[in-house]
C-alpha cells in the first residue's frame, strides 16, 4: 500500500508536468526522476526474485535517481535551458556502475564490492551536490514561492537520502527481508508524500513559469506607469551599469537603489519577467558584448574599405 500510494502520487505529478510543462527541461528531468523513484520502489519490493531483463531495467532506473535529482535541482532552481554534457556524463557513469553491480550479483566478488561502495558514495555525492545547488542559488531566486520551499526541500531530501543510505548499508544478508522492505516502503512513502505536497501546492506559473526570451537584450517592463521602481531600475542599469560588477547581488543592488530587497525582487520578476537575478544581469552583459562586437566589426570594415580606396 505504501509503495502503491507513493507511485500514484508520482504518477499524478508526472502527468501534470507532461500536460503543462513538457517543453521545459526541468519538467522533463522531474518526470525522469519520478520514473527512477518508482523503479526503486518496485525493485526493492522483492518482486524479481531471479535475475531478469525487466528487473535489470528497473535497477538501472533506480540507480539513476540520485543523479537525476541533481540534474533536476540544477535545472529548476537555476532556470537552465539544457543539460550540460559533463553533467549527463556523470549520471551516465553512475548508471554504468549500477549495471556492474547488477551483473556481478549475487556471486559477489571484488568487482561487486567496489561497485556497491561506489554506488552508495555516488548517491550521497549527487544528493549533496543537489542540496548545494538548492542552497547556493537561493539568493538570486526571484520567484518568492520557490525561494520559500528551498529549506523545506533541502530537509526532506536530506532526510530521505540519508535514511535510504543507512537502510541500504544495514540491509546485510542477515537482515530479515520483511523488515528491510517495510523500512524502505515506509520511508519512501513519507519522503514522496512530503516532496509532492511541497511541489503540488505551488502555483503552476511559479513552478516553471513562462520561458524567458532567448534574446540578449534586456527586457522592458510591461507598463512603466504601473511600477515606478521598474522605470528607475532600468534608468539606473543604463546609466550606472552595475552589471559590470561581478560581485553584484540582489541585496547590493537594492542598497544602491535605496529600496527594500523584496520590492526589487517582485519588480524584476513581475514587471521585467526574469525568474533569476543572474539572468537579469547576464541580459545586460550579453547586450553590451554584442554592441562592442558590432562596433568592432563595423570599425574593421570601415578600415578595410579605406585601405582599398
Amino acid at each position: 500500500m505504501a509503495r502503491g500510494g507513493s507511485i500514484a502520487l508520482l504518477a499524478q505529478w508526472s502527468w501534470i508536468l507532461i500536460r503543462d510543462h513538457w517543453r521545459d527541461v526541468p519538467a522533463r528531468l522531474a518526470v525522469a526522476m519520478n520514473v527512477g523513484i518508482c523503479s526503486y520502489l518496485i525493485i526493492t519490493a522483492g518482486i524479481f526474485g531471479k535475475p531478469s531483463l525487466i528487473g535489470l531495467l528497473f535497477a538501472l532506473g533506480a540507480g539513476a535517481t540520485p543523479g537525476l535529482f541533481w540534474l533536476f535541482a540544477k535545472a529548476w532552481f537555476n532556470d537552465e535551458k539544457r543539460v550540460a554534457p559533463i553533467s549527463a556524463l556523470l549520471v551516465g557513469l553512475s548508471v554504468a556502475n549500477t549495471l556492474v553491480v547488477q551483473l556481478t550479483y549475487p556471486h559477489g566478488g571484488t568487482a561487486n564490492a567496489i561497485s556497491a561502495v561506489l554506488f552508495r558514495a555516488s548517491m550521497l555525492a549527487f544528493a549533496g551536490a543537489a542540496l548545494w545547488e538548492v542552497w547556493r542559488s537561493r539568493e538570486g531566486d526571484l520567484v518568492e514561492r520557490r525561494r520559500r520551499i528551498r529549506p523545506v526541500l533541502v530537509c526532506v531530501v536530506a532526510i530521505c537520502v540519508i535514511s535510504i543510505a543507512f537502510v541500504e548499508v544495514a540491509a546485510s544478508p542477515g537482515t530479515p527481508a520483511a523488515s528491510w522492505r517495510l523500512a524502505v516502503a515506509t520511508g519512501s512513502l513519507l519522503a514522496v508524500f512530503s516532496f509532492c505536497a511541497v511541489l503540488l501546492r505551488m502555483r503552476q506559473g511559479d513552478m516553471f513559469g513562462p520561458v524567458e526570451s532567448t534574446g540578449v537584450t534586456a527586457k522592458t517592463p510591461r507598463n512603466l506607469g504601473e511600477d515606478p521602481l521598474a522605470a528607475r531600475l532600468l534608468q539606473f542599469m543604463a546609466a550606472q551599469m552595475p552589471y559590470r560588477d561581478e560581485t553584484m547581488s540582489i541585496a547590493k543592488l537594492a542598497a544602491l537603489l535605496g529600496e527594500q530587497e523584496y520590492r526589487l525582487r517582485r519588480t524584476i520578476n513581475g514587471q521585467l519577467g526574469h525568474r533569476n537575478f543572474s539572468s537579469f544581469l547576464n541580459s545586460y552583459r550579453l547586450s553590451e558584448s554584442d554592441s562592442k562586437l558590432s562596433r568592432w566589426i563595423s570599425g574593421s570594415c570601415d578600415a578595410a574599405c579605406e585601405e582599398l580606396d
